[in-house]
């Protein structure tokens, strides 16, 4: 039985602190459900421009939070992931701990609003 660290690291598109990259591969519902500690899982798109304007913000607060993974997920039709979190508007950003949904953030303009969702995920964001 693999651990939660080697489960991760299984998982194309995640690496700990920001990751710059969108992936088209998603990890399944069951997969992300397992996870352990805190993981952001971020939907959006390359061509975006909600997506695009949000890269600085979320990049220079998870560049400090090296102890988050971040899961970069090209979303859209039949992405059957973003539909399981009832995603509707990019970039959404959803904190997890341990696989649950703890907070989410959608179109964060300012590297305080990601913070935000760390330092105090129970609420959530939009």
């Amino acid at each position: 039985m693999k651990n939660m660290d080697e489960e991760k690291t299984n998982i194309k598109s995640s690496c700990m602190g920001f990751n710059p990259t969108y992936s088209d591969e998603a990890p399944s519902f069951e997969q992300v459900s397992q996870l352990a500690g805190s993981t952001i899982i971020e939907f959006g798109a390359p061509w975006c421009g909600h997506c695009i304007a949000a890269t600085s913000a979320i990049q220079e607060t998870l560049s400090k939070h090296r102890d988050v993974t971040h899961i970069k997920l090209f979303d859209g039709k039949g992405k059957i992931l973003g539909r399981k979190f009832k995603v509707k508007l990019w970039p959404t950003l959803i904190l997890l701990n341990n696989g649950l949904e703890v907070g989410r953030l959608i179109r964060p303009l300012h590297a305080g609003e990601v913070n935000q969702l760390l330092e105090n995920p129970q609420q959530k964001y939009d």
